[in-house]
């Protein structure tokens, strides 16, 4: 028997905001508000809405759900105090946005980040590129419980195979993530994992088993689209990679000493060191193997014509710090460019702005309304699951939080699962199902803006190839209605 897991110290003890004067057309009012301005600020601005328009729009959003709330006897002092609430709980996510940024410079200049494109070329063709993307980044996934980590290591190094191999990097983001998201949600050591049991009422392994029944066929569904878009798509890249593997050999010192650092970061996630902690030491660790492997890349960026401790400290300070280019063929320069930690500013404002967004909406009790008119249209099981998926959807898109989106709903529904006789697996699952993977479908949503940011896709571009995180609900709808493997519990409740 599995020892019993410590109660994970997430959100799952924040109060949710009551407002009996809030009905449900006025709590959706700022949500309609919102879609529609950044429909059209998205339609004017295109990519560069991401750039600060949208988050003004989200803003936008929040004084429209702040005059609702005032006109139904909220407090400014409650919206206040969930906004601080919203944006405190993402500190540990920005700073480690952060520390992303930070990472990919020096990974960049010490050649790790080129070094796995390098061998990665030599093994990969387009053929079975995507499907690999989605078995590598589950497996990393699986074993760091973190599809940030993923995304932000081997996420990277795949976007940049990907764009040499001429593949849609809609397609290999889609991939990447499918792959990250099935490995969060099975791990253990997952903090969405151990979140959605102890919402539920359940237990950790119990979870994992019973979540593995709707999690199997999508991902097998998932390998299988992406193994035909393999055969089927057309591929721009150049069929001979030799002019790419020659400028990164011209460039580069490349070997396999390199490696050590993602193991090392990688090791250091599988035993639980924090994911802040682990990156600070892969970017210190990239940057002292940037001295050794790379100096003549070390000292041009820090303005030396050798490298000196001088010119080493700038060198990398520069990578870390601000946007690092490095010369290439146009058609290459991407693959030789970092954000750094000045490139991550734009994803963490958006962050801040959609808090204020779902801070002031859970102060008017519009978060509640919303939940709780969901489960009025509760009549069958399948409508009780119904409702959950849509609880958790609403949840990420105005709250903008995936834990939000677990911790709600999981409050609001564990006594109804009961009622009905359905053990918490069937809830912790639902939650799971709906609430973890589709957070990184909402542009606004922290989960949303840091992969976009991380692996510079917007969200649009590979939102229709995320297949997992968009047919894991459909899944979990599909067994409720034909009531397939429904656990009940052993003596149903009938209060």
């Amino acid at each position: 028997m599995p020892k019993k897991e410590e109660k994970p110290k997430y959100r799952q003890d924040e109060h949710i905001v009551e407002n009996k004067e809030l009905n449900i057309w006025e709590a959706l009012i700022p949500v309609f508000a919102l879609v529609i301005m950044l429909a059209y600020n998205v339609f004017v601005f295109g990519d560069s809405a991401v750039d600060g328009s949208n988050q003004f729009i989200l803003l936008l959003g929040g004084a429209v759900a702040a005059i609702v709330g005032f006109l139904n006897k909220a407090s400014y002092k409650q919206m206040i105090a969930e906004v601080a609430e919203n944006v405190r709980s993402t500190t540990g996510a920005l700073l480690i946005l952060l520390m992303v940024g930070a990472l990919a410079g020096t990974w960049l200049i010490s050649g790790i980040i080129p070094a796995m494109i390098y061998y990665g070329l030599h093994i990969l063709n387009p053929t079975i590129f995507l499907a690999v993307c989605v078995v590598i980044c589950a497996i990393i996934s699986i074993a760091t419980g973190s599809s940030w980590t993923t995304a932000a290591t081997i996420g990277i190094a795949l976007i940049g195979i990907g764009d040499v191999l001429g593949i849609s990097l809609g397609m290999t983001a889609g991939a990447v993530l499918s792959g990250a998201y099935f490995g969060d949600k099975m791990s253990p050591l997952s903090d969405t994992t151990n979140l959605a049991p102890v919402m539920a009422g359940g237990e950790l392994f119990s979870h994992i088993r019973y979540m593995a029944l709707t999690t199997i066929p999508t991902i097998s569904i998932t390998l299988l689209v992406f193994v035909i878009m393999g055969f089927t798509v057309d591929s721009t890249g150049p069929t001979d990679a030799s002019d790419i593997l020659g400028i990164i050999d011209a460039k580069f010192n490349i070997n396999g000493w390199l490696f050590i650092v993602p193991i090392v970061v990688i090791f250091l996630i599988i035993k639980k060191t924090p994911p802040l902690v682990a990156l600070l030491i892969g970017t210190l660790l990239g940057g002292l193997f940037a001295l050794i492997f790379q100096p003549e890349i070390v000292s041009s960026l820090g303005g030396g014509d050798k490298l000196t401790f001088e010119s080493g400290y700038k060198g990398v300070l520069n990578a870390i710090t601000g946007e690092t280019q490095l010369d290439a063929p146009e058609e290459y320069r991407k693959l030789f460019k970092s954000k750094g930690m000045f490139g991550m500013l734009n994803t963490i404002w958006l962050i801040i702005c959609a808090m204020v967004f779902g801070g002031i909406m859970d102060g008017i009790g519009a978060l509640e309304r919303i939940t709780q008119s969901l489960l009025k249209m509760a009549k069958s099981t399948l409508g009780l699951f119904a409702s959950t998926v849509g609880s958790c959807l609403a949840l990420n898109i105005t709250a903008s939080d995936q834990y939000l989106a677990i911790v709600v709903p999981g409050k609001m529904f564990s006594k109804a699962y009961h009622d009905r006789g359905l053990a918490p697996e069937n809830l912790s699952r639902t939650l799971e199902d709906s609430g973890t993977v589709t957070s990184v479908l909402v542009p606004w949503n922290t989960c949303g803006a840091y992969h976009s940011g991380v692996l510079g896709v917007g969200v649009g571009e590979y939102a229709l190839y995320a297949v997992f995180n968009w047919l894991s609900p459909f899944m979990t709808l599909l067994f409720a209605a034909f009531k397939i493997k429904i656990k009940q519990l052993a003596a149903p409740s009938n209060a």
